[in-house]
């Protein structure tokens, strides 16, 4: 089974002794089952993932009595006093449930009923909204819209709070609750309102529940020598599918490109081996990511192979708000090796690891676990710091300004020729061409404000490496007529 790295998703893997027959669950903030693969572990292949066994258990120490008292009266008094009759196993379930969902957002206690959820997780289909969120202020907050899904198409935007689902407070609910309410058959609408940043009032918008397919990686020509890979969350073969494109983007143009757009956009992550991959086409050698944390199991690191199918093209990442975790550990690599310009704007920030620690108790149950964190290959935390871009491009909307004039001395009677010997038909094709492109140009900046943005750099870092190489081959030349004029004295 295959760890994952995804920023919004409950994952419970339960081993049986043998080590050899595993069962995984995810409940995924979709709004039901999202399947994505195991948790959020990366370990050797021999060992299974995603959960770490612990062969001697720490010692519990000293008991703070006087936390325990106080506990023993609080729960007592709700025995007592509570409008309701309360039972004292659902007292001690909430108690362990605010035990771990106090510690951060991504810990919690999983019961046997999360075993309900079970599919393959890196299939890239499911049912739900098409949305990863996490929590903040006790709301739910949109990481990202998947692309392709109803929440999107819907507009669903990253950093929207869901404040209220079906007219219901999230208010207090945990991520399963919330999770949970979210879930429905394929064609069901459910109401969201959410506070977006910049808007006076709440908005009120409605999303039908679909099954989702997601096509982790799309591919096309911006422009002539100019490529871009949508890469929409690491699945399984994303990184094998990101290898296939480049092939093809060559393919369209003589068997080499001028450049690469790389968009990581509203990546909420995934399959972490997939991410190490997707590095891994892109550098020959070097660290790509490592992790620490106090359990043996949380020391981990992964390191490229000696190939490069990019074949060293200029490359820039895009990212945003809404790329996370294994999106984060692509960039930072990335930029560490100085292998890519990153574009856009800061990334999410989750750079935590999750792990699945079955209770020898009940081993139906078990905890998810923050037992480490990731680090970039020069060191840097991605957790709560995120990736800066190295250009800041926000999002925007161009309005293209319209030219007072567009009359040219071309176009002026009887003009002097410029002495290239261009006939008026070649002339008249190269304007036609270069119009052309400044129009295709000019709609990409008002669709897409960043990407325009990121092939103005690549084109630059094009420019920038044709000239380098000219000018190293008339140093050469240079040196070898010098080397010849002296062997001839």
């Amino acid at each position: 089974m295959t760890p994952t790295l995804s920023s919004s998703r409950l994952h419970l893997a339960h081993w049986l002794k043998a080590g050899v027959l595993s069962l995984a669950v995810s409940y995924a903030v979709q709004g039901w089952s999202a399947p994505v693969g195991q948790e959020e572990k990366a370990a050797p292949a021999e060992q299974p993932a995603a959960v770490a066994e612990q062969k001697e258990e720490a010692p519990l120490g000293k008991l703070p009595l006087e936390e325990l008292r106080t506990f023993t009266e609080v729960m007592q008094r709700i025995k007592n006093s509570y409008v309701e009759d309360v039972d004292d196993k659902t007292l001690l379930e909430n108690a362990i449930k605010g035990m771990l969902t106090g510690l951060d957002p991504h810990s919690a206690y999983l019961k046997p009923d999360d075993f309900k959820d079970l599919e393959i997780s890196t299939s890239g289909q499911f049912g739900g909204l098409g949305i990863e969120v996490g929590t903040e202020d006790g709301f739910i907050k949109v990481i990202s819209p998947i692309d392709d899904t109803p929440a999107q198409k819907a507009g669903i935007q990253p950093g929207d709070l869901i404040i209220k689902l079906d007219g219901t407070s999230v208010k207090g609910m945990t991520l399963s609750d919330s999770v949970d309410k979210m879930r429905g058959k394929a064609g069901e609408p459910i109401k969201l309102t959410i506070i977006r940043e910049g808007t006076a009032k709440p908005l009120d918008i409605v999303v039908k529940r679909a099954i989702i397919k997601v096509q982790s990686v799309k591919s096309k020509m911006l422009e002539e020598g100019y490529g871009y890979i949508r890469l929409s969350q690491f699945q399984a073969d994303s990184d094998k599918e990101v290898v296939e494109h480049i092939g093809k983007l060559k393919k369209k143009h003589k068997g080499s490109l001028n450049g690469l757009v790389l968009d990581l956009r509203n990546n909420p992550g995934g399959v972490l081996q997939a991410a190490v991959g997707v590095v891994d086409a892109f550098i020959k050698e070097g660290l790509i990511v490592y992790t620490e944390g106090r359990i043996a199991n949380a020391h981990l690191s992964f390191s490229a192979e000696d190939d490069d199918p990019s074949e060293g093209v200029p490359l820039v990442v895009m990212i945003n708000g809404g790329s996370a975790s294994a999106s984060e550990i692509v960039a930072g690599a990335l930029q560490d090796h100085h292998r890519a310009v990153l574009l856009g704007t800061q990334s999410f920030g989750k750079g935590s690891v999750q792990t699945v620690l079955p209770l020898s108790i009940d081993n139906e149950k078990g905890l998810k676990l923050t037992t480490a964190l990731y680090y970039t290959p020069e060191g840097r935390s991605i957790q709560a710091e995120g990736i800066k871009p190295d250009i800041f491009v926000p999002r925007a909307k161009v309005t293209p300004i319209e030219s007072t004039s567009s009359f040219k001395e071309a176009d002026l009677q009887g003009h002097l020729d410029n002495g290239n010997g261009k006939d008026d038909k070649k002339k008249q094709a190269s304007r036609a061409k270069q119009a052309k492109q400044e129009k295709a140009e000019e709609s990409l900046a008002e669709s897409d404000y960043q990407l325009s943005q990121a092939l103005n750099v690549l084109k630059g870092l094009h420019i920038g490496a044709v000239r380098e190489k000219a000018n190293s081959n008339k140093a050469k030349t240079v040196t070898v007529k010098t080397v010849t004029a002296k062997s001839e004295d």
